[in-house]
């Protein structure tokens, strides 16, 4: 059931934006309206060819459009069903741990072989993957100072190491976890087994990668950003903690048979491995959400300021003692969430409803911020936001997700003019302002992960 020697498999899965539902989507009494995006984490898993006689036990990651992300895993079957450990391989002078990459390996390749029952050397065949991710996921240098210019291909060469690259908050870790975990499944995988064209092979992909992405960054969080790699636009309700509660780690004994009833329990409790386990609760649809004709999402990469770290613990902390008015105004600002996201599926953009509305949600988005003493708008974005407001043809926008200094959501009209006047508008008022804000390339989609042709791909995978 291994992967053939001239197989080649690639997937990708799309960055998010959290546009309405900050905070609240950490609560399954609310939800989020979170949106797709175009730009893609793509990674491409190919088998390693060896000389005849010659037998490798590795896995190969890389990202070739950075500095020295090249990462090199051996794997084996840990004792007492604890799955799949992988170790890193020193391959040059110094080891560079990807959490991420690591753990998600660890996951997929466990759920790889407790669905085919095979012991990995008859599973799992050497293989590496390749990670291209899209242009507007990082800051590109500019010409000053002697920097690379911008990159005009979809994939740019970066002239630093990943760590050192300059993230744009698109939800690169949550797109990556998940194109991992998708190239694993279908590299390993017969169709019979795992088939990521079929509501049934999403749902297993989404389980997952949340819990692959949850143990990577060391915490249970909301799980709206891996949805959206998943299933593309969708409004989003979280799914209880406790259902990776029980999870041991990688290596621990029972973690194989733990994960494979996570991953397949259902809504209903029931699992289809026969065990009892608290099912997903997850609620994502797909049809309350949309984008009219006529009208982009897009992204504007901010650098102004810093965003604090303790803002979701302030938050929680103010609802815990501010029960009654915090709840009354999360539950109004969940009603205009739900009516921007009627809004624009009825492509309400002729009468004042979407501006009307987003204006509405940020003084909302405000009051919640000054009630904790959260900068979730800060004052600076709301200078920007009210600014680009005025612009011909920008309907408003947000500070998205958490909030905070480093990027906008907006609402425009889809045609040239209207992106020539935003560029422009921006980029007077980064020289007025001394700060760098830039429109991103990125527009907002409906999509979530899919096959992808190899072909797109030349001049990066090794032959």
């Amino acid at each position: 059931m291994s992967a053939g020697p001239t197989d080649t498999t690639a997937v990708s899965a799309p960055g998010k934006v959290l546009l309405a539902g900050g905070y609240l989507v950490l609560d399954r009494a609310y939800t989020g309206l979170v949106f797709g995006l175009s730009a893609r984490i793509n990674v491409i898993a190919q088998k390693i060819e060896t000389s005849p006689g010659v037998q490798l036990n590795e896995i190969v990651v890389e990202s070739p459009q950075f500095l020295e992300a090249q990462w090199t895993y051996g794997y084996h079957l840990a004792d007492r069903d604890g799955g799949i450990q992988v170790t890193q391989l020193r391959t040059g002078t110094a080891l560079h741990a990807n959490p991420f990459v690591e753990t998600t390996l660890s996951y997929g390749l466990t759920y790889v072989t407790r669905l085919t029952g095979l012991s990995p050397e008859h599973t799992i065949s050497s293989s590496r993957l390749t990670i291209l991710a899209d242009n507007d996921y990082y800051s590109q240098p500019s010409q000053h100072s002697g920097a690379a210019a911008a990159s005009t291909s979809r994939f740019a060469r970066f002239p630093t190491t990943l760590s050192g690259a300059n993230k744009t908050g698109l939800g690169s870790s949550a797109a990556l976890v998940t194109s991992l975990t998708a190239a694993i499944l279908s590299h390993y995988l017969p169709v019979s087994l795992f088939d990521l064209t079929t509501d049934a092979g999403k749902e297993t992909l989404h389980n997952l990668a949340q819990a692959a992405h949850c143990a990577a960054q060391g915490k249970v969080g909301s799980g709206f950003d891996v949805a959206a790699a998943v299933y593309g636009s969708c409004t989003y309700r979280r799914f209880s903690p406790s259902v990776l509660s029980s999870l041991p780690e990688p290596g621990k004994p029972g973690f194989g048979a733990a994960l494979q009833a996570v991953i397949s329990s259902r809504s209903d409790g029931a699992a289809t491995t026969g065990e009892t386990v608290l099912g997903w609760d997850t609620e994502i649809t797909k049809a309350s959400v949309a984008i009219p004709a006529g009208l982009a999402l897009r992204m504007c990469d901010v650098d102004c300021g810093s965003q604090t770290v303790s803002m979701v613990k302030k938050v929680l902390a103010w609802r815990s003692k501010e029960p009654e008015s915090s709840k009354m105004l999360w539950d109004t600002l969940q009603a205009r969430n739900e009516e921007l996201a009627t809004a624009l599926r009825d492509s309400k953009t002729d009468d004042g409803t979407i501006p009307a509305l987003l204006k509405s949600i940020r003084e909302l988005v405000r009051t919640m911020g000054n009630e904790s003493g959260v900068p979730i708008e800060p004052e600076s974005q709301t200078k920007l936001l009210d600014a680009l407001s005025t612009v011909d043809g920008v309907y408003g926008g947000v500070v998205p997700g958490a909030g905070g200094y480093d990027a906008l959501a907006l609402l425009v009209k889809d045609d040239a003019k209207t992106t020539a006047r935003l560029e422009a508008f921006l980029e007077t008022w980064s020289a007025e302002s001394g700060g760098r804000v830039r429109l991103l390339g990125v527009k907002g989609a409906m999509e979530g992960v899919r096959r992808e042709d190899k072909g797109i791909y030349d001049g990066w995978l090794q032959s």
